[in-house]
């Protein structure tokens, strides 16, 4: 990405606050028709992926050059045809009345500059994916066997990528075009007003002191952090930058800071209440309100960073690590005293449940987020601070609606040919009716997928070719689309290409493979707990209150036994049967017969207070950093 300077970055910078502002408008008095709305997005976000992101290395990082002025330029044109010619295009009859040469050079122009600034942006493994799909509608037909496509003209397949609702203008756009830019200016005006520096004040007060501090703060910092910011990588840098450097101060190994820090940040996209473009996606998907997204995220949440706060606790009592000091944290009083800067996120939160807008209980979050500034003089937000703030915010949506546009080409195909139905078939046929074959099938395909792209765009991707395979096998849709958005998630700490170990790597140093295997170590919770909410909606709260509760406790008592067994430690090091042990009542504890899992669970606790008792202690020394 080009760092500007001097008219460039004067210029971008007014840009991205029209762009806010348009955005804050629709968000209060509400959005135009969609099609309009995602029009006016696209063409005011597509030009900045030629502003900002070089065509290559050696492109002039420093200013834009004049031809990515002039295809910024250019990516706009469809879009401006679009709103020009709003009443005519929605007035048309689709698949019926004929492209005018406007209609279909806009298209082509829309859909190779579309896949170049997806290049720029977000890599070459989302512009292969979309321009695959996009050969299989037109050429399709050649192919044999079972991927034989139908036949369809070039027009006709233009006419799908741009002129319908199911193409680029489909439904992830409109979420980039409304849910998520509000929130990312949520997320500027909260970062701005004082409430993202103290989420670190808040961990480093209260965990601090806890064995393996630095370790405990990361989780608990990323945690909050993340819960806003809805990036994994961007939460790295913004709180390992402080926790990385500590941790292995104290004693941990280079690569096993980079791995705490790492999926901590990785879970803040699964942390409610904002979680990222890929949450208001899935309510979007779902036709549900956001707040049911926010209802079942909420206890696998918990339990993925419980399971990592037992993990880094059992790492540091194994190696002997203490907290910090006391006096080197923050006062708890003088922490709590700013407990109000908590309000701009309480507020969301109410006014979601009570049945408001994702946009317009933004846009309240953006005006207390002002009001809570007041107070402070070192934070109150001037004119030129709000200002900042729109711009801090906004200047992140290139990736999200690049993604989201370019994803919609392969929605465009999977609806236009059918070939969703088509894997749909394969799978079920492959996998001979086995939900857990299937499950397992999807969560490679999403690992995949989330290993080259944004999550948002894996999400989209695994969420159209792998949810319609397990509601056929009788999942719940909610369970389905959460299975696919945790390991889009996760995937960004699985080797080899694990996008916030590789950060976190960076920052301390370490081998970025060392690191990302070790981030799967601690973040292994992460990839058993969406078999157990499949087989056991009661975890995603979708039950009545006894199987939600038994749901609950069956999925807690589980992970302890496998972070016992993956740590090989209690208060003692454990023996390799003890492990086996913990693993065997652990997997039984996540079996969907009721009888079994609560065998499985009796066994955890059993073996936990067996061993806890007969053992004897056995630290490690500290290892050097």
């Amino acid at each position: 990405m080009r760092k500007l300077s001097g008219s460039s970055h004067k210029f971008m910078y007014v840009y991205f606050v029209v762009i806010g502002l348009f955005h804050l408008y629709t968000s209060v008095f509400g959005a135009y028709e969609s099609y309009l709305q995602k029009n006016i997005h696209l063409g005011l976000v597509l030009p900045t992926a030629f502003f900002l992101f070089p065509m290559f290395k050696k492109a002039p990082m420093d200013r834009v050059p004049l031809y990515d002025w002039a295809l910024g330029a250019l990516s706009a044109i469809p879009s401006l045809y679009a709103i020009v010619n709003y009443d005519s295009i929605v007035m048309r009859i689709q698949q019926v009345d004929p492209l005018t040469a406007a209609q279909f050079w806009c298209g082509i122009l829309l859909f190779v500059l579309l896949l170049e600034g997806t290049r720029r942006v977000v890599g070459l493994p989302l512009t292969l994916i979309a321009f695959l799909f996009a050969a299989y509608m037109y050429f399709g037909q050649s192919l044999p066997g079972i991927m034989k496509g139908l036949s369809f003209s070039m027009s006709e397949v233009v006419e799908q990528i741009y002129l319908t609702d199911e193409g680029v203008f489909s439904m992830p756009l409109g979420v980039s075009a409304t849910l998520v830019a509000a929130f990312l200016i949520f997320g500027g005006f909260l970062e701005k007003c004082g409430t993202g520096p103290y989420f670190m004040e808040v961990a480093q007060a209260f965990t601090g002191t806890a064995p393996g501090g630095p370790a405990n703060i990361a989780v608990m910092s990323s945690c909050l952090f993340g819960s806003i910011s809805g990036s994994a990588v961007a939460n790295v840098y913004g709180t390992g930058t402080f926790t990385i450097p500590l941790m292995k101060k104290i004693g941990y190994p280079p690569h096993f800071a980079g791995a705490v820090e790492a999926v901590a940040s990785s879970g803040g996209q699964i942390m409610p209440p904002v979680m990222g473009a890929g949450a208001f996606l899935m309510a979007s998907f779902l036709g549900v309100p956001f707040t049911k997204i926010i209802v079942a995220a909420i206890t696998p949440a918990m339990i993925y960073y419980a399971a990592v706060f037992l993990m880094i606790r059992l790492e540091a009592m194994k190696r002997g690590l203490k907290g910090l000091a006391p006096e080197d944290l923050p006062d708890k009083k003088q922490v709590l005293k700013k407990a109000y800067l908590f309000l701009p996120i309480i507020a969301l939160v109410y006014f979601l449940f009570v049945g408001m807008t994702p946009m317009r209980a933004a846009a309240i979050g953006v005006l207390v987020s002002w009001l809570v500034s007041l107070p402070q003089p070192e934070k109150r937000m001037g004119p030129r601070a709000v200002v900042d703030a729109i711009y801090n915010g906004v200047k992140n949506v290139t990736l999200v609606c690049v993604a989201c546009a370019t994803a919609g080409i392969v929605l465009a195909s999977v609806s236009l040919t059918g070939v969703g139905v088509k894997l749909v078939g394969l799978v079920l046929a492959f996998t001979s009716g086995m939900p857990l074959l299937a499950l397992f099938l999807v969560m490679i395909v999403s690992l995949i997928l989330g290993m080259g792209l944004p999550t948002t765009g894996a999400y989209i991707l695994a969420s159209a070719l792998g949810v319609p395979i397990l509601t056929k096998l009788g999942f719940p849709a909610i369970s389905a689309h959460m299975f696919v958005f945790y390991y889009a998630i996760i995937s960004n700490i699985t080797p080899p290409v694990a996008l916030a170990a590789y950060a976190a790597a960076s920052i301390a140093g370490s081998d970025p493979n060392r690191t990302g295997f070790e981030a799967c170590r601690l973040g292994f919770l992460a990839f058993v707990t969406p078999f157990a909410f499949c087989y056991d909606p009661g975890i995603l709260l979708q039950g009545t209150l006894p199987e939600n509760l038994f749901g609950i406790l069956a999925c807690c008592v589980a992970c302890l036994g496998f972070g016992f067994a993956m740590m090989g430690y209690l208060n003692r090091a454990l023996k390799p049967w003890e492990r086996l042990l913990f693993v065997l009542f652990a997997v039984m504890g996540l079996c969907p017969d009721r009888l079994i899992t609560s065998i499985g669970a009796a066994g955890v606790v059993a073996a936990w207070v067996f061993f806890a008792k007969t053992g004897k202690k056995n630290v490690q020394p500290p290892a050097a950093a």
